[in-house]
């Protein structure tokens, strides 16, 4: 039997927590499709395809991750694949009511659907890719909590705004 999972999310910017989740996942399952959103209605720094790049130069890397862009309701998405089973990351308990309520409507959604969470390793517990974009817009240093490439790109996005 194939264990394939869906990690969908924005990833603006992929940061070393979602990585952790990525590769202790891999020992669960036997592909992980990071699934990007598209979300043009959302206010984002960085645009589809650079997420798409981004992930693909770091998560792509590693064997049985596959990078693809969807749009609209990941149930669909899930359906169009015949994939079951949703990877999701929690951080601290703020994060479990919402991944809650989100699990619960994917499944009302699409009966056959199981979300699985993970939990990051602790020293990625507080990293979110909102306080990473922060951070490096006050001009602070993020190197360590998400990977070189990125850190370069999120340099030049903030350089070209200043």
């Amino acid at each position: 039997m194939n264990r394939e999972v869906v990690y969908p999310g924005t990833f603006d910017p992929v940061t070393n927590g979602h990585l952790d989740i990525i590769k202790r996942a891999l020992q669960m399952f036997d592909q992980i499709t990071v699934a990007v959103v598209d979300k043009p209605g959302k206010n984002l720094l960085f645009t589809t395809r650079e997420r798409i790049e981004m992930l693909q130069a770091t998560a792509g890397k590693l064997s049985n991750v596959k990078i693809e862009r969807f749009e609209g309701l990941l149930v669909d998405y899930l359906q169009k694949r015949n994939i079951f089973v949703i990877l999701r990351g929690l951080r601290a308990v703020s994060d479990f009511e919402y991944e809650f309520q989100i699990a619960l409507m994917n499944r009302k959604l699409y009966s056959n659907i199981e979300s699985v969470f993970l939990m990051p390793s602790q020293e990625y517990t507080y990293l979110s890719s909102s306080l990473i974009k922060e951070v490096v817009r006050l001009g602070g240093k993020v190197e360590g909590l998400v990977p070189g490439v990125v850190e370069e790109a999120l340099n030049k996005k903030f350089a070209l705004t200043k």
